[in-house]
């Protein structure tokens, strides 16, 4: 567990959630609850705007956290909120945060981040807490996804790499940083009429490993955050066949995977979200204040320097989105087999 109330540089590495559970339950559970504790005491009263506590579902220097942080900057800046503290509280996908928070009811003055990564955790380790034992707030933010080969692939556009692909399955190996990864490949496989089943994922531990395992040939092909993949892009040392995306992307000189004739658009969205238990009214103020916090140039630059597409969704929006969400994930992991 990390309390802060200063800003970290934001390299933006997903934490991976495929395969982590087995041997790290017990002691995910022990942080977990111990942060609970600094949650309680953290925050005084329930006046949002005397203090607030951000929790970061994960360990400092990954996405969630960024989030964390970019938003405690821009509350404190624009003097939206008296006193913000980040708490980080890894464990299990997200899952334990998400425990620790949902048992604070009618709380108002704590926010979750979460995200697509989480909802697929809640599914793929079947927890107890899900998004339904929180508030929901509103969507933020999105990050797009790349399919990316080495520099001397021989696989030069999607279809050459889908082609290879559907030849033999098994023998070309996909990397991703993270479970959300995974899942954009499955996506993929779907819609190129491969079976994700009889596909070799090899889960690395954060972009820059994913990255290390197309270099160095273990992997021929991975997906991939764009803000982790767009130096080496640019280095010339990956070549990006897609962006996963659902329309061309201003500033971002790569090709959809839609425009190329496969329907993946599956986003990486990060949210906020409070304990259940609120008055409509303490609802209405949260969501207030995301909003006026995306709305400072503190925001702003934070997009820029993590890459981020601004996507606003709240109120009854943000359920239906939600609710479709994870009946989209559910039916992925299902044809994963898992």
């Amino acid at each position: 567990m990390t309390q802060t109330d200063s800003p970290q540089p934001p390299p933006n590495r997903r934490r991976t959630v495929i395969g982590r559970v087995v041997g790290g339950v017990i002691a995910a559970a022990a942080i977990g609850t111990a942060a609970a504790g600094s949650i309680a005491s953290a925050s005084t009263g329930n006046d949002i705007n005397a203090s607030m506590t951000i929790v970061a579902p994960a360990a400092a220097g990954g996405g969630w956290d960024g989030v964390a942080r970019e938003l405690q900057q821009a509350q404190k800046a624009n003097g939206l909120v008296n006193n913000v503290q980040v708490v980080n509280m890894p464990g299990a996908g997200g899952t334990i945060a998400l425990g620790n928070v949902s048992v604070l009811e009618g709380q108002p003055n704590n926010m979750l981040v979460g995200g697509t990564g989480l909802l697929a955790a809640t599914i793929q380790f079947n927890s107890s807490a899900t998004l339904d034992d929180v508030t929901p707030l509103a969507v933020v933010v999105e990050e797009y996804d790349v399919i990316v080969v080495p520099a001397d692939s021989p696989y030069e556009t999607l279809d050459d790499l889908v082609q290879g692909w559907k030849e033999d399955p098994k023998a070309l190996p996909w990397t991703g940083g993270g479970s959300f990864d995974q899942l954009v490949v499955t996506d993929l496989a779907l819609s190129a009429g491969i079976d994700p089943v009889d596909t070799t994922y090899i889960s690395s531990d954060g972009g820059g490993e994913a990255i290390q395992a197309l270099l160095n040939g273990t992997a021929k092909a991975a997906a991939g955050g764009y803000p982790d993949n767009i130096d080496q892009i640019e280095a010339g040392r990956l070549r990006a066949l897609a962006l996963v995306a659902n329309e061309p992307v201003e500033g971002i000189d790569i090709p959809t995977a839609i425009e190329q004739g496969y329907d993946v658009s599956l986003t990486n969205w990060r949210s906020l979200s409070a304990p259940s238990g609120l008055e409509d009214s303490e609802r209405e103020a949260l969501t207030e204040l995301v909003l006026e916090s995306v709305a400072t140039s503190e925001w702003a630059d934070a997009m820029e320097r993590y890459h981020w597409n601004e996507r606003i969704i709240t109120g009854d929006e943000l359920d239906a989105f939600l609710k479709d969400e994870e009946t989209r994930i559910r039916g992925l992991y299902e044809e994963m087999g898992l």
